[in-house]
């Protein structure tokens, strides 16, 4: 018969094993023995407590709180508080004058006045068939058509009139002839085939000329074109004459299509 024993045979002898529950108290005892001895090492003046940490950053600061509500009415003031001073202090002194003010609109229009008394008799007037206005013009547009070549050093001769008011220019000559003094605008335009050359003369520029070239390599039709403003006295002359510069000698007989327009007009009179 067995108890709470086990019992472990081997070949020499019988060896007796401790149960499960003689082994669970001899763990118990072994623990409540090292608790007792912890306590032992350990002063009883110390603690278990952790240090203390750091205080924490300052938090962002909160918003503003929402309006209160509105307060009770307070008490009305005493009665000699409330009316203030009794008596009325003395006048004071007048103070200086302000400053101007603005404008102000303007007023209606008063009531019309009395005529006033006549006027003296003015002197006798002329005969209005005596009064003349003098208005002076002169201008001329005039055109030469003929397809020859202009000869050198003589005066261009036209054929056409656009213009010749009053007729001052002359078209059997080729001169202008002024009538009336003053400043004067003169101005040509010549279309070729071949190479050009003109000059504007005056009585008034003499010896000074005003020379003209256009040098046609292309024999396709170009326009040479040229003027001054002249200032003239009665009597003096303007006129348009050819001459020689570079261009070839061939030129002189060329029969191609010519035309030259000469303008001139009175800007203003000068007396």
């Amino acid at each position: 018969m067995y108890n709470n024993h086990n019992i472990l045979y081997n070949d020499n002898n019988i060896s007796e094993v401790p149960s499960c529950e003689t082994m669970g108290i001899q763990r118990g005892v072994l623990i409540l023995v090292g608790v007792a001895l912890l306590q032992w090492a350990v002063p009883a003046s110390s603690s278990c407590k952790g240090t203390d940490g750091r205080p924490g950053e300052a938090g962002l600061a909160g918003r503003d709180g929402w309006p209160g509500i509105r307060g009770d009415k307070g008490q009305s003031a005493p009665p000699d508080v409330a009316a203030g001073p009794l008596l009325k202090g003395a006048k004071g002194k007048r103070g200086p004058q302000g400053l101007t003010g603005p404008m102000g609109y303007q007023g209606d229009p008063g009531e019309e006045g009395q005529s006033g008394a006549p006027g003296p008799t003015g002197s006798r007037g002329g005969d209005v068939n005596q009064a003349r206005i003098v208005i002076h013009r002169s201008a001329f547009s005039v055109v030469r058509t003929l397809n020859t070549y202009p000869q050198n050093n003589q005066k261009v001769i036209f054929q056409d009139v656009i213009v010749n008011t009053p007729g001052d220019f002359s078209l059997s000559t080729g001169i202008f002839t002024c009538r009336v003094p003053g400043v004067y605008y003169f101005v040509f335009h010549a279309y070729s085939k071949v190479s050009m050359c003109l000059r504007l003369k005056s009585d008034t520029l003499s010896p000074t000329v005003l020379e003209f070239c256009d040098y046609n390599s292309r024999e396709t039709g170009q326009v040479l074109s040229g003027g001054g403003v002249l200032q003239l006295t009665r009597g003096m002359k303007v006129w348009m004459e050819g001459f020689r510069d570079n261009q070839p000698a061939t030129v002189t007989t060329d029969t191609q299509e010519k035309k030259i327009i000469f303008n001139g007009f009175l800007v203003f009179p000068t007396s």
